[in-house]
Protein backbone atom coordinates (compact mmCIF):
# COMPACT_ATOMS: atom_id res chain seq x y z
CA UNK A 1 0.00 0.00 0.00
CA UNK A 2 1.32 3.45 -0.96
CA UNK A 3 1.61 5.63 2.14
CA UNK A 4 2.87 8.84 0.46
CA UNK A 5 5.30 9.53 3.29
CA UNK A 6 2.75 9.32 6.13
CA UNK A 7 5.23 7.35 8.21
CA UNK A 8 7.22 10.59 8.62
CA UNK A 9 4.38 11.76 10.85
CA UNK A 10 4.37 8.46 12.73
CA UNK A 11 1.26 7.01 11.06
CA UNK A 12 2.61 3.58 10.14
CA UNK A 13 -0.41 1.28 10.41
CA UNK A 14 -3.11 3.02 8.41
CA UNK A 15 -5.98 0.81 7.27
CA UNK A 16 -5.89 2.55 3.90
CA UNK A 17 -4.45 5.77 2.48
CA UNK A 18 -6.27 7.77 -0.17
CA UNK A 19 -4.57 10.73 -1.80
CA UNK A 20 -6.28 13.54 -3.73
CA UNK A 21 -9.42 11.62 -4.57
CA UNK A 22 -11.88 13.28 -6.93
CA UNK A 23 -15.19 14.64 -5.56
CA UNK A 24 -17.24 11.69 -6.83
CA UNK A 25 -15.26 9.10 -4.87
CA UNK A 26 -14.93 11.30 -1.78
CA UNK A 27 -18.70 11.83 -1.80
CA UNK A 28 -19.34 8.10 -2.23
CA UNK A 29 -17.00 7.19 0.59
CA UNK A 30 -18.40 9.86 2.91
CA UNK A 31 -21.93 8.54 2.39
CA UNK A 32 -20.83 4.91 2.80
CA UNK A 33 -19.09 5.83 6.05
CA UNK A 34 -22.23 7.54 7.37
CA UNK A 35 -20.71 11.02 7.34
CA UNK A 36 -23.53 12.71 5.42
CA UNK A 37 -26.34 12.63 2.88
CA UNK A 38 -26.92 13.96 -0.61
CA UNK A 39 -29.25 16.92 -1.08
CA UNK A 40 -31.55 17.13 -4.10
CA UNK A 41 -28.92 19.33 -5.80
CA UNK A 42 -26.23 16.67 -5.42
CA UNK A 43 -24.30 18.44 -2.65
CA UNK A 44 -22.99 16.44 0.32
CA UNK A 45 -24.68 17.60 3.53
CA UNK A 46 -23.10 16.90 6.93
CA UNK A 47 -23.78 17.78 10.55
CA UNK A 48 -20.79 18.97 12.55
CA UNK A 49 -22.23 18.20 15.98
CA UNK A 50 -21.32 20.28 19.00
CA UNK A 51 -19.11 22.71 17.11
CA UNK A 52 -20.91 24.66 14.38
CA UNK A 53 -18.41 27.53 14.20
CA UNK A 54 -14.81 28.34 15.00
CA UNK A 55 -13.74 27.84 18.58
CA UNK A 56 -11.40 30.80 19.03
CA UNK A 57 -10.63 30.10 22.68
CA UNK A 58 -9.41 26.60 21.79
CA UNK A 59 -6.70 27.78 19.39
CA UNK A 60 -3.11 27.74 20.64
CA UNK A 61 0.30 28.59 19.16
CA UNK A 62 3.27 26.51 20.27
CA UNK A 63 5.63 28.82 22.13
CA UNK A 64 9.19 28.06 21.05
CA UNK A 65 12.26 30.33 21.16
CA UNK A 66 12.26 30.55 17.34
CA UNK A 67 8.79 32.17 17.18
CA UNK A 68 8.30 33.66 20.66
CA UNK A 69 9.26 37.23 19.76
CA UNK A 70 7.20 37.16 16.55
CA UNK A 71 3.83 36.45 18.15
CA UNK A 72 1.44 39.04 19.59
CA UNK A 73 0.58 37.01 22.66
CA UNK A 74 -2.54 38.01 24.56
CA UNK A 75 -6.31 37.66 24.37
CA UNK A 76 -6.24 36.13 20.88
CA UNK A 77 -2.95 34.27 20.50
CA UNK A 78 -2.72 31.79 23.38
CA UNK A 79 0.49 29.89 24.09
CA UNK A 80 0.94 26.16 24.63
CA UNK A 81 4.24 24.50 25.47
CA UNK A 82 6.11 22.32 23.03
CA UNK A 83 5.86 19.45 25.52
CA UNK A 84 2.06 19.60 25.68
CA UNK A 85 1.85 19.90 21.90
CA UNK A 86 4.04 16.82 21.43
CA UNK A 87 1.98 14.88 23.97
CA UNK A 88 -1.28 15.65 22.16
CA UNK A 89 0.35 14.94 18.81
CA UNK A 90 1.44 11.49 20.03
CA UNK A 91 -2.11 10.69 21.16
CA UNK A 92 -3.61 11.87 17.87
CA UNK A 93 -1.10 9.82 15.86
CA UNK A 94 -1.95 6.75 17.96
CA UNK A 95 -5.66 7.44 17.44
CA UNK A 96 -5.22 7.49 13.65
CA UNK A 97 -3.46 4.10 13.46
CA UNK A 98 -5.58 1.42 11.75
CA UNK A 99 -7.94 4.05 10.32
CA UNK A 100 -8.60 5.10 6.75
CA UNK A 101 -6.60 8.25 6.02
CA UNK A 102 -7.56 10.82 3.39
CA UNK A 103 -4.75 13.05 2.13
CA UNK A 104 -5.00 16.23 0.13
CA UNK A 105 -1.79 17.70 -1.23
CA UNK A 106 -2.53 21.17 -2.57
CA UNK A 107 -1.46 24.79 -2.64
CA UNK A 108 -2.19 28.10 -0.90
CA UNK A 109 -1.41 31.29 -2.80
CA UNK A 110 -2.28 31.74 -6.49
CA UNK A 111 0.86 33.78 -7.29
CA UNK A 112 3.54 31.14 -8.10
CA UNK A 113 6.21 33.28 -6.43
CA UNK A 114 4.46 32.92 -3.07
CA UNK A 115 2.66 29.58 -3.41
CA UNK A 116 3.01 27.25 -0.42
CA UNK A 117 2.46 23.48 -0.46
CA UNK A 118 -0.01 22.28 2.16
CA UNK A 119 -0.65 18.65 3.06
CA UNK A 120 -3.95 18.05 4.84
CA UNK A 121 -4.35 14.72 6.67
CA UNK A 122 -8.02 13.92 7.27
CA UNK A 123 -9.85 11.34 9.32
CA UNK A 124 -13.08 12.14 7.44
CA UNK A 125 -13.72 11.88 3.71
CA UNK A 126 -16.17 14.79 3.93
CA UNK A 127 -13.56 17.12 5.43
CA UNK A 128 -11.12 16.03 2.75
CA UNK A 129 -13.72 17.03 0.12
CA UNK A 130 -14.07 20.40 1.86
CA UNK A 131 -10.38 21.25 1.86
CA UNK A 132 -10.04 20.00 -1.72
CA UNK A 133 -12.61 22.64 -2.60
CA UNK A 134 -11.02 25.40 -0.53
CA UNK A 135 -7.35 25.05 -1.43
CA UNK A 136 -5.81 25.37 -4.89
CA UNK A 137 -5.99 22.00 -6.62
CA UNK A 138 -2.82 20.68 -8.30
CA UNK A 139 -2.77 19.38 -11.85
CA UNK A 140 -1.80 15.74 -12.33
CA UNK A 141 1.72 16.83 -13.30
CA UNK A 142 2.01 19.07 -10.23
CA UNK A 143 0.82 16.24 -8.00
CA UNK A 144 3.26 13.76 -9.57
CA UNK A 145 6.12 16.18 -8.80
CA UNK A 146 4.75 17.51 -5.51
CA UNK A 147 7.73 16.70 -3.28
CA UNK A 148 7.70 17.70 0.38
CA UNK A 149 4.91 19.90 1.78
CA UNK A 150 5.72 23.31 3.26
CA UNK A 151 3.20 22.78 6.06
CA UNK A 152 1.07 19.87 7.29
CA UNK A 153 -2.32 20.00 8.98
CA UNK A 154 -3.74 16.93 10.74
CA UNK A 155 -7.51 17.06 11.27
CA UNK A 156 -8.88 14.36 13.59
CA UNK A 157 -12.27 15.52 14.91
CA UNK A 158 -12.96 12.14 16.50
CA UNK A 159 -10.11 12.59 18.97
CA UNK A 160 -11.25 14.41 22.11
CA UNK A 161 -8.81 16.16 24.42
CA UNK A 162 -8.98 15.86 28.20
CA UNK A 163 -8.37 19.44 29.42
CA UNK A 164 -7.07 18.42 32.85
CA UNK A 165 -4.44 16.22 31.26
CA UNK A 166 -3.76 17.87 27.90
CA UNK A 167 -3.69 21.51 29.03
CA UNK A 168 -6.47 22.54 26.66
CA UNK A 169 -9.65 24.47 27.43
CA UNK A 170 -12.06 21.82 26.14
CA UNK A 171 -12.21 18.59 24.16
CA UNK A 172 -11.39 20.62 21.04
CA UNK A 173 -7.97 22.04 20.21
CA UNK A 174 -6.43 23.87 17.27
CA UNK A 175 -2.66 23.77 17.74
CA UNK A 176 -0.18 25.53 15.44
CA UNK A 177 3.54 24.85 15.59
CA UNK A 178 5.04 27.36 13.17
CA UNK A 179 8.58 26.17 13.82
CA UNK A 180 7.74 22.53 13.06
CA UNK A 181 5.45 23.52 10.16
CA UNK A 182 2.71 21.36 11.64
CA UNK A 183 -0.81 21.96 12.94
CA UNK A 184 -3.23 19.63 14.71
CA UNK A 185 -7.01 20.07 14.83
CA UNK A 186 -8.97 17.73 17.05
CA UNK A 187 -12.34 17.52 18.77
CA UNK A 188 -14.18 19.77 16.29
CA UNK A 189 -15.75 18.71 13.01
CA UNK A 190 -16.39 22.27 11.86
CA UNK A 191 -14.44 22.37 8.58
CA UNK A 192 -13.76 26.10 8.81
CA UNK A 193 -11.08 25.33 11.41
CA UNK A 194 -8.97 23.73 8.66
CA UNK A 195 -9.41 26.64 6.28
CA UNK A 196 -8.53 29.23 8.92
CA UNK A 197 -5.53 27.22 10.13
CA UNK A 198 -4.09 27.48 6.62
CA UNK A 199 -4.88 31.21 6.61
CA UNK A 200 -3.31 31.78 10.03
CA UNK A 201 -0.20 29.98 8.79
CA UNK A 202 0.05 32.15 5.67
CA UNK A 203 -0.48 35.23 7.86
CA UNK A 204 2.63 34.25 9.83
CA UNK A 205 4.91 33.50 6.88
CA UNK A 206 3.84 35.91 4.10
CA UNK A 207 4.89 39.14 5.87
CA UNK A 208 8.42 37.73 6.11
CA UNK A 209 8.40 37.78 2.28
CA UNK A 210 7.05 41.32 2.01
CA UNK A 211 3.49 40.21 1.32
CA UNK A 212 0.53 41.74 3.21
CA UNK A 213 -2.04 39.02 4.01
CA UNK A 214 -5.61 40.31 4.04
CA UNK A 215 -8.89 38.98 5.42
CA UNK A 216 -10.79 40.42 2.49
CA UNK A 217 -12.68 39.82 -0.73
CA UNK A 218 -11.36 41.15 -4.03
CA UNK A 219 -12.55 41.69 -7.57
CA UNK A 220 -11.13 42.96 -10.86
CA UNK A 221 -12.11 44.95 -13.91
CA UNK A 222 -12.20 42.41 -16.79
CA UNK A 223 -10.64 44.89 -19.24
CA UNK A 224 -8.14 47.03 -17.31
CA UNK A 225 -7.36 44.31 -14.72
CA UNK A 226 -7.44 46.99 -11.99
CA UNK A 227 -8.39 45.44 -8.67
CA UNK A 228 -10.36 46.41 -5.59
CA UNK A 229 -10.10 44.95 -2.10
CA UNK A 230 -12.98 44.80 0.40
CA UNK A 231 -12.30 44.39 4.12
CA UNK A 232 -15.19 43.74 6.48
CA UNK A 233 -16.45 41.60 9.33
CA UNK A 234 -19.54 39.41 9.18
CA UNK A 235 -22.69 41.27 8.16
CA UNK A 236 -21.02 44.27 6.54
CA UNK A 237 -21.54 43.21 2.91
CA UNK A 238 -18.03 42.02 2.01
CA UNK A 239 -19.23 39.07 -0.09
CA UNK A 240 -22.27 40.87 -1.53
CA UNK A 241 -20.40 43.98 -2.67
CA UNK A 242 -17.46 42.09 -4.18
CA UNK A 243 -19.86 39.89 -6.18
CA UNK A 244 -20.29 42.51 -8.89
CA UNK A 245 -21.63 41.10 -12.19
CA UNK A 246 -19.56 43.70 -14.08
CA UNK A 247 -16.31 42.59 -12.48
CA UNK A 248 -14.40 39.32 -12.04
CA UNK A 249 -14.27 37.75 -8.58
CA UNK A 250 -10.69 37.04 -7.50
CA UNK A 251 -11.74 35.61 -4.12
CA UNK A 252 -14.22 36.04 -1.30
CA UNK A 253 -12.14 35.84 1.87
CA UNK A 254 -8.31 35.61 1.86
CA UNK A 255 -5.72 37.46 -0.23
CA UNK A 256 -2.10 38.52 -0.34
CA UNK A 257 -0.76 41.86 -1.63
CA UNK A 258 2.76 41.71 -3.06
CA UNK A 259 4.76 43.99 -5.34
CA UNK A 260 3.26 42.01 -8.24
CA UNK A 261 -0.34 42.76 -7.24
CA UNK A 262 -2.88 40.77 -5.27
CA UNK A 263 -3.58 37.05 -5.28
CA UNK A 264 -6.16 34.72 -3.82
CA UNK A 265 -4.75 32.51 -1.08
CA UNK A 266 -7.53 29.99 -1.71
CA UNK A 267 -9.07 28.03 -4.56
CA UNK A 268 -12.63 28.03 -3.28
CA UNK A 269 -15.31 29.82 -1.27
CA UNK A 270 -16.94 29.18 2.11
CA UNK A 271 -20.29 30.96 2.07
CA UNK A 272 -23.06 31.34 4.61
CA UNK A 273 -26.31 29.57 3.77
CA UNK A 274 -28.76 30.96 6.32
CA UNK A 275 -31.72 32.56 4.49
CA UNK A 276 -30.00 31.92 1.15
CA UNK A 277 -32.20 32.40 -1.91
CA UNK A 278 -31.85 32.19 -5.67
CA UNK A 279 -33.09 35.77 -5.95
CA UNK A 280 -30.84 37.29 -3.30
CA UNK A 281 -27.53 35.54 -4.02
CA UNK A 282 -27.88 33.49 -7.22
CA UNK A 283 -24.15 32.72 -7.59
CA UNK A 284 -23.90 31.08 -4.16
CA UNK A 285 -27.31 29.40 -4.49
CA UNK A 286 -26.33 27.78 -7.79
CA UNK A 287 -22.91 26.73 -6.46
CA UNK A 288 -24.57 24.30 -4.04
CA UNK A 289 -24.40 21.30 -6.33
CA UNK A 290 -22.52 18.03 -6.73
CA UNK A 291 -19.01 18.42 -5.34
CA UNK A 292 -19.97 21.02 -2.72
CA UNK A 293 -19.83 20.32 1.02
CA UNK A 294 -22.73 21.75 3.04
CA UNK A 295 -22.66 22.03 6.84
CA UNK A 296 -25.64 21.97 9.22
CA UNK A 297 -28.37 22.80 6.70
CA UNK A 298 -31.69 21.02 7.36
CA UNK A 299 -32.84 18.81 4.47
CA UNK A 300 -36.19 17.10 3.99
CA UNK A 301 -36.00 13.37 4.78
CA UNK A 302 -37.99 12.41 1.69
CA UNK A 303 -37.24 14.97 -1.01
CA UNK A 304 -33.76 15.91 0.30
CA UNK A 305 -34.59 19.53 -0.46
CA UNK A 306 -32.63 21.97 1.73
CA UNK A 307 -34.39 24.52 3.91
CA UNK A 308 -32.01 27.45 4.12
CA UNK A 309 -34.26 29.32 6.56
CA UNK A 310 -34.19 26.55 9.17
CA UNK A 311 -31.55 27.18 11.85
CA UNK A 312 -32.30 24.03 13.88
CA UNK A 313 -28.68 22.86 13.77
CA UNK A 314 -26.95 26.23 13.53
CA UNK A 315 -27.33 29.84 12.56
CA UNK A 316 -23.91 29.55 10.95
CA UNK A 317 -24.85 27.15 8.13
CA UNK A 318 -22.17 26.97 5.45
CA UNK A 319 -21.19 25.64 2.03
CA UNK A 320 -17.69 25.09 0.64
CA UNK A 321 -17.24 24.90 -3.13
CA UNK A 322 -14.49 25.42 -5.75
CA UNK A 323 -14.24 28.97 -7.06
CA UNK A 324 -14.89 27.61 -10.56
CA UNK A 325 -18.53 27.20 -9.46
CA UNK A 326 -18.82 31.02 -9.64
CA UNK A 327 -19.43 32.07 -13.28
CA UNK A 328 -17.28 35.24 -13.33
CA UNK A 329 -14.39 33.92 -11.22
CA UNK A 330 -10.86 35.01 -12.14
CA UNK A 331 -8.76 31.85 -12.62
CA UNK A 332 -5.97 31.84 -11.65
CA UNK A 333 -6.88 34.20 -8.82
CA UNK A 334 -4.35 36.94 -9.47
CA UNK A 335 -4.77 40.65 -10.25
CA UNK A 336 -2.91 43.92 -10.38
CA UNK A 337 -2.08 46.46 -7.67
CA UNK A 338 -5.31 47.53 -5.92
CA UNK A 339 -6.62 50.83 -7.23
CA UNK A 340 -9.08 51.07 -4.35
CA UNK A 341 -9.32 49.59 -0.85
CA UNK A 342 -12.74 49.60 0.85
CA UNK A 343 -13.18 49.19 4.61
CA UNK A 344 -16.76 48.08 5.32
CA UNK A 345 -18.46 48.77 8.63
CA UNK A 346 -22.07 48.30 9.74
CA UNK A 347 -22.51 51.18 12.19
CA UNK A 348 -25.77 50.59 14.03
CA UNK A 349 -25.28 53.86 15.93
CA UNK A 350 -26.06 55.60 12.65
CA UNK A 351 -23.38 58.28 13.03
CA UNK A 352 -20.62 57.33 10.59
CA UNK A 353 -20.93 58.67 7.02
CA UNK A 354 -21.97 56.25 4.25
CA UNK A 355 -18.61 56.87 2.58
CA UNK A 356 -15.47 58.77 3.59
CA UNK A 357 -12.00 59.13 2.12
CA UNK A 358 -9.07 58.10 4.33
CA UNK A 359 -5.53 59.39 4.43
CA UNK A 360 -2.71 56.86 4.72
CA UNK A 361 -2.59 57.29 8.50
CA UNK A 362 -6.38 57.19 8.85
CA UNK A 363 -6.42 54.00 6.76
CA UNK A 364 -3.87 52.44 9.08
CA UNK A 365 -5.99 53.50 12.08
CA UNK A 366 -9.20 52.00 10.67
CA UNK A 367 -7.29 48.87 9.58
CA UNK A 368 -6.04 48.04 13.05
CA UNK A 369 -9.37 49.08 14.62
CA UNK A 370 -11.64 46.88 12.47
CA UNK A 371 -14.94 48.35 13.70
CA UNK A 372 -18.50 47.12 13.16
CA UNK A 373 -21.54 46.63 15.42
CA UNK A 374 -23.51 43.72 16.76
CA UNK A 375 -27.13 44.76 16.59
CA UNK A 376 -29.57 44.66 19.51
CA UNK A 377 -31.73 41.57 19.32
CA UNK A 378 -29.18 39.38 17.56
CA UNK A 379 -27.93 37.90 20.83
CA UNK A 380 -29.61 37.30 24.17
CA UNK A 381 -28.93 40.14 26.57
CA UNK A 382 -27.97 42.78 24.01
CA UNK A 383 -30.24 45.77 24.63
CA UNK A 384 -28.39 48.33 22.49
CA UNK A 385 -25.82 48.21 19.71
CA UNK A 386 -22.56 46.61 20.83
CA UNK A 387 -19.38 47.72 19.03
CA UNK A 388 -16.99 45.06 17.84
CA UNK A 389 -13.36 45.95 17.24
CA UNK A 390 -11.58 43.14 15.39
CA UNK A 391 -7.96 44.03 14.64
CA UNK A 392 -7.18 44.05 10.91
CA UNK A 393 -10.75 42.93 10.20
CA UNK A 394 -9.59 39.42 11.13
CA UNK A 395 -8.05 39.45 14.60
CA UNK A 396 -8.36 35.69 15.32
CA UNK A 397 -6.13 34.83 12.34
CA UNK A 398 -3.32 37.38 12.72
CA UNK A 399 -0.43 36.02 14.81
CA UNK A 400 1.97 38.97 14.45
CA UNK A 401 1.80 42.39 16.10
CA UNK A 402 -0.91 44.57 14.52
CA UNK A 403 1.61 47.28 13.67
CA UNK A 404 3.51 44.87 11.39
CA UNK A 405 0.45 44.52 9.15
CA UNK A 406 -0.54 48.19 9.52
CA UNK A 407 2.92 49.39 8.47
CA UNK A 408 2.81 47.13 5.42
CA UNK A 409 -0.57 48.54 4.42
CA UNK A 410 0.66 52.11 4.87
CA UNK A 411 3.77 51.46 2.78
CA UNK A 412 1.74 49.94 -0.05
CA UNK A 413 -0.87 52.72 -0.04
CA UNK A 414 1.90 55.31 -0.30
CA UNK A 415 3.95 53.41 -2.88
CA UNK A 416 1.07 52.73 -5.24
CA UNK A 417 -1.14 55.76 -4.47
CA UNK A 418 -4.03 53.43 -3.64
CA UNK A 419 -7.25 55.20 -2.65
CA UNK A 420 -8.86 54.06 0.62
CA UNK A 421 -12.47 54.60 1.65
CA UNK A 422 -14.50 53.78 4.76
CA UNK A 423 -18.00 52.65 3.72
CA UNK A 424 -20.79 52.43 6.31
CA UNK A 425 -23.39 49.82 5.31
CA UNK A 426 -25.16 50.28 8.66
CA UNK A 427 -27.83 52.76 9.73
CA UNK A 428 -28.79 56.25 8.60
CA UNK A 429 -31.28 58.77 10.01
CA UNK A 430 -30.89 57.40 13.51
CA UNK A 431 -29.54 54.35 15.36
CA UNK A 432 -30.88 50.82 15.03
CA UNK A 433 -34.57 50.87 15.91
CA UNK A 434 -34.99 54.51 14.86
CA UNK A 435 -33.20 54.95 11.54
CA UNK A 436 -33.08 52.61 8.57
CA UNK A 437 -30.40 50.43 7.02
CA UNK A 438 -28.47 52.09 4.23
CA UNK A 439 -29.99 51.02 0.91
CA UNK A 440 -27.84 48.51 -0.95
CA UNK A 441 -28.33 50.35 -4.24
CA UNK A 442 -26.78 53.49 -2.71
CA UNK A 443 -23.85 51.57 -1.25
CA UNK A 444 -23.26 49.90 -4.62
CA UNK A 445 -23.35 53.32 -6.32
CA UNK A 446 -20.79 54.71 -3.84
CA UNK A 447 -18.46 51.74 -4.34
CA UNK A 448 -18.80 52.09 -8.11
CA UNK A 449 -18.00 55.80 -7.84
CA UNK A 450 -14.89 55.02 -5.80
CA UNK A 451 -13.76 52.47 -8.40
CA UNK A 452 -14.44 54.90 -11.27
CA UNK A 453 -12.48 57.75 -9.66
CA UNK A 454 -15.60 59.92 -9.32
CA UNK A 455 -14.48 61.14 -5.87
CA UNK A 456 -11.14 62.46 -7.11
CA UNK A 457 -12.40 65.96 -7.90
CA UNK A 458 -15.41 66.63 -5.68
CA UNK A 459 -15.91 68.85 -2.66
CA UNK A 460 -15.17 67.31 0.75
CA UNK A 461 -16.21 68.29 4.28
CA UNK A 462 -14.01 67.31 7.21
CA UNK A 463 -15.72 65.56 10.15
CA UNK A 464 -13.75 66.81 13.16
CA UNK A 465 -15.03 64.20 15.61
CA UNK A 466 -14.32 61.11 13.48
CA UNK A 467 -11.46 62.68 11.51
CA UNK A 468 -12.97 61.74 8.16
CA UNK A 469 -13.19 63.42 4.75
CA UNK A 470 -16.81 63.23 3.52
CA UNK A 471 -17.54 63.73 -0.20
CA UNK A 472 -20.49 66.06 -0.86
CA UNK A 473 -21.69 64.48 -4.08
CA UNK A 474 -21.89 61.02 -5.62
CA UNK A 475 -23.54 59.82 -8.84
CA UNK A 476 -26.92 58.12 -8.25
CA UNK A 477 -26.90 58.92 -4.51
CA UNK A 478 -29.01 61.69 -2.90
CA UNK A 479 -26.57 64.27 -1.55
CA UNK A 480 -28.53 64.69 1.71
CA UNK A 481 -27.61 61.18 2.92
CA UNK A 482 -23.85 61.75 2.57
CA UNK A 483 -23.68 63.78 5.80
CA UNK A 484 -25.13 61.60 8.56
CA UNK A 485 -26.11 64.37 10.98
CA UNK A 486 -28.37 65.97 8.36
CA UNK A 487 -30.40 62.74 8.14
CA UNK A 488 -31.29 62.83 11.85
CA UNK A 489 -34.43 64.68 12.98
CA UNK A 490 -32.94 65.10 16.47
CA UNK A 491 -29.53 66.74 16.02
CA UNK A 492 -28.75 66.65 19.75
CA UNK A 493 -29.37 62.90 19.78
CA UNK A 494 -26.92 62.56 16.87
CA UNK A 495 -24.26 64.47 18.80
CA UNK A 496 -24.76 62.28 21.87
CA UNK A 497 -24.46 59.06 19.86
CA UNK A 498 -21.47 60.34 17.90
CA UNK A 499 -19.67 61.34 21.10
CA UNK A 500 -20.39 57.92 22.60
CA UNK A 501 -19.05 55.98 19.60
CA UNK A 502 -15.97 58.17 19.22
CA UNK A 503 -15.19 57.58 22.88
CA UNK A 504 -15.40 53.83 22.30
CA UNK A 505 -12.94 54.12 19.40
CA UNK A 506 -10.49 56.07 21.56
CA UNK A 507 -10.80 53.72 24.54
CA UNK A 508 -10.36 50.57 22.39
CA UNK A 509 -7.30 52.02 20.64
CA UNK A 510 -5.63 53.15 23.86
CA UNK A 511 -6.13 49.74 25.48
CA UNK A 512 -5.07 47.62 22.52
CA UNK A 513 -2.34 49.68 20.92
CA UNK A 514 -0.58 51.79 23.58
CA UNK A 515 2.65 51.86 21.56
CA UNK A 516 1.19 52.69 18.15
CA UNK A 517 2.81 55.51 16.15
CA UNK A 518 1.36 58.88 17.21
CA UNK A 519 0.64 59.83 13.58
CA UNK A 520 -1.74 56.87 13.40
CA UNK A 521 -3.33 57.66 16.78
CA UNK A 522 -3.90 61.28 15.74
CA UNK A 523 -5.63 60.19 12.51
CA UNK A 524 -8.46 58.52 14.45
CA UNK A 525 -11.63 59.82 16.13
CA UNK A 526 -11.48 62.32 18.99
CA UNK A 527 -13.29 61.65 22.26
CA UNK A 528 -14.18 65.34 22.63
Amino acid sequence: METYGLEKLGIINAKAVYRNLYPAELTERAIARGEGKLSDTGALVVLTGKYTGRSAKDKFIVDTPAVHNDIAWGKVNFAITKEKFEAIKSKVIAYLQNKEIFLFDGFAGADPKYTKKFRIVNELASQNLFIRNLLIRPTKEELDNYGEPFFTVIAAPGFKCIPEIDGTRSEAAILLDYEAHLAIICGSQYAGEIKKTVFSTMNYFLPKEGVLPMHSSANMDPVTKETAVFFGLSGTGKTTLSADPNRMLIGDDEHGWSDNGIFNIEGGCYAKCIHLSAEGEPEIFNAIKFGSLVENVVIDDETRAPDYDDNTYAENTRVGYPIEYIPNAAIPGVGGIPKVVIFLTADSFGVLPPIARLSKEAAMYQFVTGFTSKVAGTEIGIKEPVPTFSTLFGEPFMPLDAQVYANMLGEKIEKYNTKVYLVNTGWTGGPYGVGSRMKLKYTRAMVTAALNGDFDNVEYVHDDRFNLEIPQSCPNVPSEILNPKSTWADKDAYDAQAKKLAGMFVKNFAEKYPNMDKKIVNAGPKAE
